[in-house]
């Protein structure tokens, strides 16, 4: 079975995505959005965990279900008409849904006063999801994903009053939104300390699954600081066991206090329901954007100019590590904090602030979460030696991807590779930065021990050893100077990114 991210749907689109699953039976996370109403030996325990209370968390329902909405949207989104297609491919699309386009016709399909043929058409969709009021002036913290491409955004309190919603800001690079009503002494969920949180620990999922309102399911926090899930491009998140369904989307994971400690995101699923996996963004990755996107309608995050790569047992040997702990500096930007401050490519990142860098994902979450002009404290590895540097941190530009890079953790190797000089033209179609330097990969040979360390053809090799390799001529000088059995360490172009490979001759 393949394993994808599906992000929960609105409510005709998740009927199509379930059935996507089901046809191709595909293992899939999924961000649990709004669908339509569905019908549907003991190990001894050396330390015995604190009962329930008697009465469950009843007190806890009362106090958290008044601010948990639900959340209807109207998007409008482009599609094409169906004449001007070929007859075949028409004629299916009409058998399909039950008749030519027009009034009785598929939907998004017009009549005849419509656009011509061929001509984009309007379709209107929509779905549900949930969020949470956490301001009585009518403040509320959903996912992105609910909201997105929303046109019109009703907001339903569990008391039947309806509002108008109005989008303040989005990010999606957590999946958080916030929206404002306009009302006064609304009911709130108080914030509550994620990080704070045990794994064992009892949560409350509070939602809308499938439209049914003020959901309420109990479970435990199954997981901490989950990453690398490929649901958003930050991730930190908390895994649970409590019954998570589409339309749970933007709903509160609460402790038993009553207060929010999670946002529910995602499911991990087989059919697009329940499977005992959620994740939920925690309130330490939430507040901070929240407080963001309220008060400049946009999330401003710490930057600071480098792409950083995780470090493997070669490439740690490769830098006489003694393990695969922090994260290697692939790249800097000259002109951005890091490069003012003196980081160069090739240091190892070992600490922020005296927090130890496990990884790339674990330094990106705390430079993410510092305020623009902090100056903060790094130690960096460099040619063996501890340093630590000062750096001032600045601002995120918007168009900023993540440019972090990782590597398998397969054998890695050097050999069969063919290279010729890179020329201006070449770099500019290779999207190379800078100056035309360094050899390209023309060829790797199947199954070759190049391959194997993954080089690939169209990559740029720019330094060997940390020697600049600017032709091929001191790419065969450099690689005629190399033993059998050493540990080799190649900086490579790839597309754009800076990226350190350890190959073994």
């Amino acid at each position: 079975m393949r394993q994808s991210v599906r992000q929960t749907l609105g409510t005709a689109a998740a009927v199509a995505t379930l059935s996507a699953l089901l046809i191709w039976g595909g293992q899939s996370l999924a961000p649990s959005h709004a669908s339509s109403p569905a019908v549907s030996t003991a190990t001894p325990v050396a330390l015995p965990m604190s009962p329930a209370p008697s009465n469950g968390f009843t007190e806890v329902a009362k106090a958290v279900t008044p601010a948990v909405v639900n959340i209807t949207t109207v998007t409008v989104e482009k599609v094409s008409d169906s004449r001007g297609m070929p007859d075949e491919l028409r004629e299916r699309m009409e058998e399909f849904f039950g008749g030519p386009g027009g009034p009785s016709g598929p939907r998004g399909f017009r009549g005849p006063q419509g656009p011509g043929p061929g001509e984009p058409r309007e379709h209107r969709g929509g779905g549900q999801g949930s969020g949470v009021i956490v301001s009585p002036d009518g403040y509320i913290l959903t996912n992105n994903h609910v909201i997105d491409g929303a046109r019109t955004v009703t907001i339903t309190l569990p008391d039947k009053r309806e509002f108008t919603g109005k989008i303040i800001g989005a990010d999606p690079k957590t999946d958080l939104a916030v929206v404002k009503i306009e009302g006064q002494n609304l009911p709130t969920v108080s914030w509550g300390d994620a990080t704070k949180l045990q794994v064992g620990e009892y949560v409350l999922a509070v939602g809308n699954p499938f439209g049914l309102n003020s959901t309420v399911t109990l479970g435990i926090v199954s997981a901490l600081g989950r990453g690398r899930m490929g649901i958003t491009q930050y991730e930190d998140f908390i895994q649970t066991d409590a019954a998570i369904n589409p339309g749970n989307s933007g709903g509160a994971l609460v402790n038993t206090r009553g207060e929010l400690v999670g946002i529910n995101t995602a499911i991990f699923s087989q059919t697009g329901g329940y499977q005992g996996v959620g994740f939920a963004v925690p309130t330490s990755m939430s507040k901070p954007i929240y407080d963001s996107l309220v008060k400049n309608g946009k999330v401003v995050r710490g930057f600071l100019g480098v792409s950083i790569q995780d470090l493997n047992q070669e490439l740690a040997k490769s830098f006489s590590l003694k393990d695969a702990k922090g994260a290697l500096v692939s790249d800097v930007k000259d002109d951005g904090p890091a490069g003012q401050a003196g980081l160069k490519q090739g240091d190892i990142i070992t600490t922020y602030q005296g927090v130890p860098v496990e990884d790339a994902v674990s330094l990106q979450r705390q430079v993410t979460k510092s305020a623009v002009g902090t100056k903060v404290t790094i130690r960096v590895i460099r040619d063996g030696h501890e340093k630590d540097l000062t750096v001032t941190i600045g601002e995120q530009p918007d168009s900023t991807k993540v440019a972090k890079v990782e590597s398998g953790e397969t054998d890695y190797a050097f050999a069969g590779v063919a290279v010729q000089d890179l020329d201006r033209e070449t770099a500019k179609e290779l999207g190379v930065k800078g100056k035309a330097q360094g050899v390209v990969v023309t060829a790797v040979e199947p199954e070759s021990s190049a391959e194997k360390a993954g080089v690939m053809r169209g990559d740029v090799i720019r330094e060997i050893n940390r020697q600049p390799v600017k032709s091929v001529k001191e790419f065969e000088k450099v690689s005629l100077g190399l033993k059998k059995g050493e540990n080799v360490l190649i900086l490579i172009d790839r597309r754009g990114n800076a990226l350190f490979l350890s190959a073994k001759i």
